[in-house]
Parts: structure tokens; sequence; C-alpha cells
């Protein structure tokens, strides 16, 4: 799983929330109630934007040396990292809800019994699928 390292602005804003951008990547902008909101916020923002940008074709632009960065008032930066895989994984495991028609007798069965529905529909088209 690839991962990718950012430089991310940190700036606090006058409510005391802190807002974060990632020069490298216009449009990509998080924020936070606290700091540790504010990078566990970025570092999402920045595995979304990235698997954005892997889905559309988009080039990923190398990250800036933090140490090139200007310096800007009220602000510091930090890396910040990023897995837009794991932003595939779960898009590609979310639950999509499914609508389906059994015989009454066999609703009834299975509810007796206290059947979980989904489990053995899942189980069923995974042995299915193999």
């Amino acid at each position: 799983m690839k991962t990718y390292l950012y430089p991310a602005y940190f700036r606090r804003v006058e409510s005391g929330d802190y807002s974060v951008d990632f020069p490298d990547l216009p449009g990509c902008v998080s924020a936070g109630k606290s700091l540790e909101e504010a990078l566990v916020m970025a570092r999402e923002a920045l595995s979304l934007h990235l698997y954005g940008m892997v889905e559309d074709g988009d080039e990923i632009p190398a990250p800036s040396d933090p140490a090139d960065l200007p310096a800007e008032p009220g602000s510091f930066v930090a890396p910040v990292e990023g897995r837009p895989e794991m932003v595939g994984d779960e898009i590609r495991n979310r639950a999509v809800k499914k609508t389906l028609t059994i015989p009454y007798w066999l609703n009834e069965a299975a509810e007796a019994q206290r059947i979980n529905f989904s489990q053995v529909l899942q189980e069923a088209l995974r042995e299915r699928i193999r």
C-alpha cells in the first residue's frame, strides 16, 4: 500500500480552530477544532484528494520539501501522511442495500430462527462467486 507524505500549512484561526491546506495540492483543505482533530481530518482530506486524482487519471505531483516552503505568519508546516488505497478499500467494501423477494413461509421460518438475512446472502454470494 503506497503512502504519500505531503507538507501542509496549519493555521490557528480567530475561533481557535485550525485550518489546513496543502500547497502542492490546490483544493485539498481541511480543518479541526483542535490540533489533533485538524491532523486527523488533514490525513483524511489528503487520502481522499489523492484517491480522486488516481481515479481521474491525474498525475500526482511530487511533494515539496517543507524547508523550501515560505514561512507564513501565524502558521506552521507539518508533514501529513495520505493513503489513497485505504479510501478505495473503504469504498469497495461499503454496504449496499439490496431488495429481494422470498416466499412467505421461508421468511417466517428464517425469522423464527433469528437468521441474519444479510449475512446469509453475503456468505452464499461469496461461495457462488468463487
